[in-house]
């Protein structure tokens, strides 16, 4: 049988019962052998009740509830307006309904389940009631600590040079590179040794491969000089040898407008020459083969613009007035002889060692066999022997005189003050390293006549004294 309409009922829509699941039969009602009969005008027989544990739901304009199916439990309320699932096939159009369910022609599609209504519990179909959960304990955020304020970055060293000539230059040197006096009386304190390597070269070169292969060992190693002058190969030394590096970006954008402004008073093509870094905390730089400028990292970060002009210009002294490619020169033609002298000396060392394991005689006879070999050097040669013995202190000399002549032509571009300035850095951190020293109860070894000698450069005094007349001037 149907059930009248409920006038209470909710709209927005009809309320329908639901419609039988295809293929299944109706079940029995309870107490009767007899199938329900189907809803009025319909072919298809009332749905079965599933099985649920939930309770029947409640029929329009009906008193009581119909009683539970046999063998299950009540099956759940239905919501009060459920939008009707869609089914396989399609399903009848009920009598006074304007839609039909999807499959008998065009009907509106039905949301999935039912919009909640305000103060009405939703069911589902199937399945048990979902029960009203809390919603998941939130812990109250506490809103995050202010971050520490960072340390403020270094200053960088004030830029403080008079940029003259903002890289253009003023004139064009004759020669971007040539060689002074200090140049040559190095090349020629080099002669003696660069002989004895000769010697050395020729002796084992000929000894070993034979005369024609031998001469050509002794021609590659007179044309290696050439080396000094290519610049993979220079590079290659500064890299390896001296430790030096590129430019880093930030470390190049400070550096190079120094340099220009330095290379156009000079007079000299900035690119003839390469910039090359060292990580050090000293203040120092170097001139090194025939186109390298090194400067170390405290050089460059540390000290004004003014003052690391006044070093750069030091170091393009020493390569316009050739300091640099005949030290190397001479330095490499000479190697072959040192290392034949070392080798000397440690057969030497070994022999006394030796000897004085077995008696005091024989260490004596060791030492009277050096001496006549030395004497005996001395007066079969001593043309070779007398400039290899001065060599060391001639050539400490030269340095010393090349170091002042630098100094000269940087204070010719107008950096004598703040050349000055770099040399009472220098002689501050020697006064605070006695000072020190002092406080700790130590006495710092100061060298000898000899060794004084021996220094290639000329102490902070001597240089500051050599550069009065241009501080007098005020260049």
């Amino acid at each position: 049988m149907s059930y009248p309409p409920d006038p209470a009922a909710p709209e927005p829509g009809p309320v329908y019962p639901d419609p039988p699941y295809p293929g299944t039969p109706a079940p029995p009602y309870p107490g009767s052998a007899v199938p329900a009969p189907p809803y009025p005008g319909s072919a298809v027989p009332a749905p079965p009740y599933p099985e649920s544990a939930a309770s029947p739901p409640s029929y329009p304009g009906s008193a009581a509830p119909p009683p539970p199916y046999p063998g299950s439990a009540a099956p759940p309320p239905y919501p009060e307006t459920p939008a009707p699932p869609s089914y396989p096939g399609g399903a009848p159009q009920y009598p006074g309904a304007g839609a039909a369910y999807p499959g008998a022609g065009a009907a509106p599609s039905y949301p999935a389940a039912p919009p909640a209504h305000p103060g009405v519990t939703p069911t589902y179909p199937s399945g048990p009631q979902p029960t009203a959960t809390a919603p998941p304990y939130l812990p109250p955020r506490t809103p995050p600590a202010a971050p520490a304020p960072a340390a403020p970055p270094e200053a960088p060293a004030p830029d403080d040079l008079d940029y003259r000539h903002a890289g253009s230059r003023i004139h064009v040197a004759a020669h971007q590179r040539g060689a002074d006096a200090t140049a040559i009386g190095q090349l020629a304190v080099q002669v003696p040794g660069f002989l004895v390597s000769l010697a050395v070269v020729a002796s084992f070169a000929v000894g070993i491969l034979g005369t024609a292969m031998g001469w050509l060992v002794i021609l590659a190693w007179l044309a290696s000089g050439a080396l000094v002058f290519h610049r993979p190969t220079e590079l290659a030394f500064a890299r390896h040898v001296m430790k030096l590096r590129a430019p880093l970006a930030e470390e190049r954008a400070r550096l190079e407008p120094i340099w220009r402004e330095v290379t156009a008073r000079a007079g000299i093509e900035a690119h003839t020459y390469e910039l090359m870094v060292e990580n050090s905390t000293d203040l120092n730089a170097v001139a090194a083969a025939g186109h390298v400028v090194g400067v170390t990292t405290y050089a460059l970060n540390e000290i004004p613009s003014s003052n690391l002009a006044a070093v750069l210009a030091h170091e393009l002294g020493h390569h316009t007035g050739g300091h640099a490619w005949t030290g190397l020169l001479g330095h490499w033609y000479s190697l072959p002889g040192r290392i034949a002298w070392a080798f000397m000396r440690g057969i030497a060392r070994i022999a006394i060692r030796v000897a004085s394991v077995f008696s005091l005689a024989a260490t004596g006879m060791v030492y009277l066999f050096i001496g006549i070999f030395v004497i005996g050097g001395f007066v079969a040669a001593w043309y070779i022997t007398v400039p290899l013995v001065a060599a060391p202190y001639l050539l400490a000399y030269v340095g010393r005189q090349g170091e002042l002549r630098a100094d000269r032509q940087a204070a010719d571009l107008g950096f004598a003050p703040h050349l000055a300035q770099v040399l009472y850095h220098f002689q501050a951190q020697e006064d605070a390293v006695k000072a020190q020293a002092a406080a700790q109860g130590r006495q710092l070894k100061e060298p000898g006549g000899l060794a004084k000698l021996l220094t290639t450069h000329p102490d902070n005094y001597t240089r500051l004294q050599a550069l009065e007349p241009y501080l007098r001037l005020g260049r």
